[in-house]
């Protein structure tokens, strides 16, 4: 409580007039004491002090007063002075504001009940819990106040107290009871007119409420107050003009809540007028309720703005609803998608308008929002539904709608562009009407062509002769019968592949295809695999006649033409081709050097097989062929008689090359160079060391039976068989024996008895383990078990075919091997088979098998930094295809992100993403749109989801990230809307992927928790 100047003199005033009485009293209490007899005196001067109390009192010295009464009290005898003394003390309490007033005034009415002031003392314990605010408290005493006993004027006190009070503890009926009781006095007549006023008010009693502020409208403190209401009141009841009017006039006049509150009214008539350009300066104005906004709020300036074409500030206003689940948000969406049309936003309109259509508040809205929402659909794609299902859904629920026919065409020609093939497939299958067999023809063909680049030929092949079987367009017939044949070409059926193709060149719509352009060199390689060598070098000939652009295709066709031609010993026209491929440079030049050095002595040229061998052996020391170089050099030196060059170059390849394959056959053809010069000790050594060292191989049996000679020649047969009982794989009592046997069990499989085959080899191990055939007899056996899927029993005759050295047939047991291993899980051993394979390999394709799987494995295990190792060894290799090369760049990238190694993520990706197809393709925008999120580039972000979207929809799981992704860029972008409306998708829509809808909760959180801080209908 603040002081003021006059109340500080008033008490300085009362503070003398105290000092006054107390020396006063001090005086008679020495007259008392000095004598008995003057005790009269005294009862009379207390009365005097009474009365002076009361002076004071009425004088509102209230302090004063209350010490004179309880002097007075405390020495006057008399009952009824001293019940007053209590009352006056305890009003002196009450008029001063004391903490205890109203406990001292009760100790009253408990101490003098039958005091005629009883009932005034109610009435001021009422009075002082009034004063305070305690409207309860108060009501409670002026119950107990006996109203007969109060004068007229204080009836109508107590009413309108009453009425207060019961207006403040909200009983409204009781309030307008005691409100009605004075509504005519003349002291509390405008007040009670004005709270009956407002209380019509409050309960949207318009009329009532302005009979009552009508009737206070003169007074100056009422009018102020009631100018909000009747704006407001002007507002609801539809008196838009006045609102405004009454509106803009209180603004002047009130206070910040109110201003708020008003220009919200004056904002939302001018709206209701349709004036939107004089209502958003008020709508903006608008404060909120407890400084938030509501979804009616935003919508109204979102609306504004709408109608006046300023479309970004639309949809900043109507992207601030989120998760609204009526009338408003429905019309809030369906606006919020058309501006987003307006502004060419299409993947976000295509989002409101699916908000809007899931809405049934207005019918009409709901089926305008589902067109748009199925048009959008067909146009950019869906993430979260197949478009054919959309567009499915409404011809279904609106078979009506003037937009059938239009939908009905879109349906069709969804199924292609919505590369949605396996989706499309599973629709289409259930509904195969004459203007779907069309679609079917295109989606089973599309369908056959994914299958066919993720390596599933059985199934694309399928897919391939259904598309021929609804033979609706010439071109994709042409094109299914070009792919079906390219696939069982891979599937090994060159017959049936050579005839498609065929039938392929017979189509007059085949020309104007892709599939044409290549055709030649497809014919070409069929007739080479069938061994028609003559037909095979026309076609390859015709190919390279063509002028292709494609390098590599027109390298290869040269190298097949050579081959063509060598193997019908046309040597010349061989020698031409692989001269050509050589001129081409391509990572194939190895090779056509070799054939074409070996070329020229089948020409009896072999000082030039002679020159190019070395020449080859010098520029490609590290080519697959360069052993067979060597040994063919060495060949011919001893064809040109010069034996002494022959054995070098026979020392070089095994020096160099100790591994190969040839390096047995080198030492058995220096032993019998010596043999052949008589050095009979040089070629025993020789020999000794084939059989030795190379006792799996054919050659060993040669240098035994060369050796034999030797011995025999020089009498020595004792000695010679001490030496062959040494050797493990032979067993001189018993070669006859051992030849039979084996020849039967041969037999058996070269004619594809497999069963007996498997038994007569099985026989023939168990007799002869160690036999002249048990190299051969354990890879027939092992392939015997493979073809018939017995890959568990092949492995220990694959093992003993690659225990000893090296033979022609390690490379591809290893294949195998590595094959069974890895498709039983065996990751370590497959390991181990394909290392070795790695090192040893002869060909390119078994270096590349070798190295794509090693990769693999090491992933797979979790080894990322030996996976990534490897798929660098693979993408470096100049001969893999795109296929391999997606799959090496996949390595590195999920390697890269498994070990937080954002940059090598980044470079990966962007290399997998012009080459990878189907679920690659996928993985690698996704992450392109990853990686431009992280760098704020929330837009270009968003157009790679829209491509991931359109053209791989097919792939849920990254098509679900990709939406979790659009979420967080739209958010960045300030468009809560979208980025909730999508996180609310992937939560209902994607619950096959807990990981991605755990994210999207967490995001989903994230967003409303933020959004809640200044949108009250965010919950």
């Amino acid at each position: 409580m603040f002081l003021t100047f006059e109340t500080i003199k008033d008490f300085l005033n009362m503070q003398i007039r105290f000092f006054f009485l107390i020396l006063c009293q001090w005086i008679i209490f020495f007259a008392h004491n000095n004598s008995s007899a003057q005790q009269t005196a005294i009862l009379t001067d207390s009365l005097k002090d009474y009365n002076l109390a009361i002076s004071l009192y009425n004088d509102s010295q209230y302090l004063s007063a209350q010490v004179i009464f309880e002097d007075v009290k405390s020495h006057n005898p008399n009952a009824e002075i001293q019940s007053d003394c209590s009352y006056y003390i305890a009003k002196c309490a009450i008029k001063s504001n004391q903490a205890n007033a109203d406990s001292m005034m009760e100790s009253f009415l408990e101490n003098y009940p039958t005091s005629t002031k009883s009932n005034q003392a109610i009435v001021e314990i009422a009075n002082f819990y009034f004063n305070n605010n305690q409207f309860p408290q108060a009501l409670t005493w002026f119950e107990k106040v006996d109203e007969s006993n109060v004068s007229n004027d204080q009836i109508d006190r107590l009413n309108f107290q009453k009425g207060y009070c019961f207006f403040k503890t909200g009983n409204r009926k009781e309030a307008v009871s005691y409100f009605n009781k004075v509504e005519n006095s003349k002291e509390f007549g405008s007040q009670a007119k004005y709270y009956l006023g407002f209380i019509a008010y409050e309960s949207d009693n318009y009329k009532e409420a302005n009979k009552q502020f009508e009737q206070v409208s003169e007074k100056e403190n009422y009018r102020q107050k009631m100018s909000y209401f009747q704006a407001d009141m002007n507002f609801k009841l539809g008196n838009f003009q006045k609102a405004i009017d009454l509106g803009k006039t209180a603004l002047l006049k009130s206070n910040d809540s109110e201003i708020s509150e008003l220009n919200k009214i004056i904002g939302e008539s001018h709206f209701n007028l349709k004036q939107f350009d004089k209502a958003i300066p008020y709508l903006a104005a608008y404060k909120g309720k407890k400084g938030k906004w509501n979804n009616t709020d935003y919508y109204l300036l979102g609306y504004s703005f709408y109608m006046l074409k300023d479309y970004e500030n639309a949809i900043l206003q109507f992207s601030k609803i989120i998760d609204g689940r009526d009338f408003v948000a429905q019309n809030a969406y369906y606006h919020l998608g058309e501006s987003y049309l307006k502004t060419n936003r299409k993947q976000q309109a295509l989002n409101a308008f699916k908000s809007a259509s899931e809405m049934s508040f207005d019918a009409k809205i709901q089926e305008d929002a589902s067109l748009n929402y199925a048009k959008l659909s067909y146009e950019i794609g869906n993430g979260y539904q197949s478009v054919p299902d959309v567009l499915n859904n409404f011809i279904e629920k609106y078979p009506a709608n003037k937009s059938k026919p239009e939908v009905e065409t879109l349906l069709i020609s969804s199924y292609i562009t919505s590369k949605n093939y396996k989706g499309a497939l599973v629709l289409l299958e259930k509904n195969k009407s004459g203007a779907n067999k069309s679609a079917y023809q295109k989606v089973t063909f599309y369908r056959g062509l994914e299958y066919f680049s993720e390596s599933n030929f059985s199934d694309a092949h399928a897919m391939f002769k259904k598309s021929i079987a609804e033979p609706r367009d010439a071109t994709f017939l042409a094109r299914a019968i070009f792919w079906k044949a390219e696939t069982e070409f891979v599937l090994g059926q060159f017959d049936n592949s050579l005839l498609g193709f065929m039938q392929f060149t017979g189509s007059e719509s085949s020309k104007n295809t892709g599939e044409s352009k290549n055709i030649s060199y497809n014919i070409g390689y069929n007739h080479f695999k069938l061994k028609q060598y003559d037909q095979a070098a026309i076609y390859f000939d015709k190919y390279v006649a063509e002028n292709p652009s494609d390098k590599r295709r027109l390298t290869d066709a040269y190298l097949r033409l050579g081959d063509s031609n060598f193997v019908l010993t046309k040597y010349w026209p061989a020698m031409d081709a692989y001269t050509k491929a050589i001129d081409l440079k391509s990572v194939d030049m190895d090779y056509a050097l070799f054939q074409r050095a070996i070329s020229y002595g089948f020409v009896n040229k072999n000082d030039k097989k002679i020159e190019a061998l070395n020449a080859f052996i010098s520029q490609f020391p590290k080519s697959q062929y360069v052993d067979n170089a060597i040994f063919d050099l060495g060949s011919t030196y001893i064809t040109e008689n010069n034996s002494k060059s022959a054995l070098a170059t026979f020392d070089k390849l095994s020096a160099d090359y100790p591994k190969s394959l040839f390096v047995s056959k080198a030492i058995l053809k220096q032993g019998l160079i010596y043999y052949n010069a008589d050095k009979d000790d040089l070629a025993l050594v020789k020999f000794k060391k084939v059989a030795a060292e190379y006792s799996s191989t054919p050659e060993a049996l040669e240098a035994v039976a060369t050796a034999r000679l030797i011995y025999l020649d020089a009498g020595k047969v004792n000695e010679y068989a001490d030496w062959v009982k040494t050797l493990n794989f032979i067993e001189v009592t018993d070669v006859e024996l051992d030849n039979d046997s084996y020849e039967v069990a041969e037999k058996q499989y070269l004619q594809n008895n497999t069963a007996k085959a498997i038994e007569a080899l099985e026989g023939y191990l168990a007799r002869f383990p160690r036999g002249r055939h048990a190299l051969k007899a354990n890879f027939y056996l092992g392939q015997s078990y493979f073809s018939t899927g017995e890959d568990k029993k092949a492995i220990p005759n694959y093992e003993n075919v690659i225990a000893g050295a090296k033979n022609q047939y390690t490379a591809q047991v290893l294949v195998r091997l590595a094959e069974i291993y890895i498709k039983f899980k065996d990751v370590s051993n497959a390991i181990t088979i394909l290392k070795r394979l790695e090192s040893e390999s002869e060909t390119s394709q078994h270096l590349i098998f070798a190295q794509a799987n090693l990769m693999k494995l090491y992933y797979e295990k979790q080894d990322f930094e030996n996976a990534v190792i490897y798929a660098q060894k693979v993408s470096e290799n100049p001969k893999i295809d795109d296929k391999v090369k997606s799959d090496a760049q996949i390595i590195v990238a999920r390697s890269a992100i498994k070990t937080n190694d954002d940059a090598k993520a980044r470079v990966a990706y962007a290399k997998l993403l012009p080459i990878a197809k189907g679920e690659l393709a996928a993985e690698a925008l996704f992450y392109d749109a990853y990686f431009k999120n992280k760098d704020g580039k929330f837009e270009a972000s968003n157009i790679s989801i829209q491509k991931l979207s359109k053209n791989y929809g097919g792939y849920k799981y990254y098509g679900a990230k990709g939406l979790v992704l659009m979420a967080k860029n739209f958010y960045g972008l300030k468009d809560a809307f979208q980025a909730n409306f999508i996180l609310e998708s992937v939560i209902k829509n994607f619950t096959d992927f807990p990981d991605v809808v755990e994210e999207a909760k967490t995001e989903q959180a994230k967003i409303k928790l933020e959004e809640a801080k200044t949108n009250s209908s965010v919950r």
